[in-house]
């Protein structure tokens, strides 16, 4: 993962700030993200749609498109709205495995104006790949994401 999160979120603030289209915006959030961090499988954002998560924008395998709310890692993140940093995806209850290579998963609820709606999901092969300042640097790009761009219908 990149040391420099601060530069992250100033070249996200470049990209999207601007851009009133949120399907553009969700593309190069992960684009940027998933080419500047290393040992990262799967990158991408689901949405809330009513009572379920559905798949959006993303980088790697072809992935789950449905998460019920309070299912595996995704689907806890959106129901507590709290960040989920696993270190060992195997050893979570109810772990939805959509790529048998990741190992790790951190998942940050992405809320605008304190409404969620949907996460972002960041897998890697390699276990405990995440650190604290990972989730803080994440959570704050997630921040950023959410308050440039316009969810005013409350959708992607």
């Amino acid at each position: 993962m990149p040391s420099d999160y601060s530069l992250l979120d100033s070249q996200l603030k470049a990209l999207i700030a601007d851009e009133p289209d949120k399907l553009a915006n969700a593309a190069n959030f992960i684009a940027l993200l998933y080419n500047a961090m290393d040992d990262v499988n799967w990158m991408g954002i689901y949405v809330l749609r009513g009572d379920e998560l559905v798949l959006g924008p993303f980088q790697g395998l072809a992935a789950c498109v449905r998460i019920p709310m309070g299912k595996g890692v995704c689907g806890t993140a959106a129901a507590t709205r709290s960040t989920q940093r696993i270190a060992d995806v195997h050893a979570f209850p109810g772990h939805i495995a959509c790529d048998a290579a990741s190992r790790s998963e951190l998942v940050v609820p992405l809320l605008a104006e304190d409404r969620l709606v949907g996460v972002f999901d960041i897998d890697s092969p390699e276990l405990d790949r995440f650190s604290a300042d990972d989730a803080a640097g994440v959570e704050r790009l997630c921040a950023t994401y959410c308050r440039l761009t316009a969810f005013d219908d409350g959708y992607l």
